[in-house]
């Protein structure tokens, strides 16, 4: 097979080995700049998940507060009981729509 093939000159060598190694350099270019974008789109995930985190639980803070509110006011007024547990749920509903509503803006 060999006798098909033209000798190569040690010009041609170097030709051929600088034409390889740029090439290896292309692949290991492609291949960081690959493991780049991987590691960033795990980076936004993780913001996201960090960011819907906050949200949640400052809004089950909130809303602690506020029925730990409702029960003290409720044994001190007990006639106002509805009042105060209507203010309640709307306040918890206001809060879980702006939970809901940055899952729908984040998952963007």
């Amino acid at each position: 097979m060999t006798r098909f093939l033209p000798a190569l000159t040690s010009g041609q060598e170097r030709r051929e080995g600088r034409l390889l190694a740029r090439a290896v350099d292309e692949v290991d270019r492609q291949t960081d700049l690959g493991l780049a974008k991987i590691e960033h789109a795990a980076d936004l995930q993780v913001g996201r998940v960090q960011a819907i985190g906050y949200v949640g639980k400052r809004a089950v803070q909130e809303i602690a507060l506020v029925s730990q509110l409702e029960v003290q006011l409720t044994n001190l007024v007990p006639s106002a009981a509805p009042r105060l547990m209507a203010i309640g749920d709307m306040v918890a509903l206001g809060a879980a729509d702006v939970v809901s509503e940055t899952v729908r803006r984040v998952s963007r």
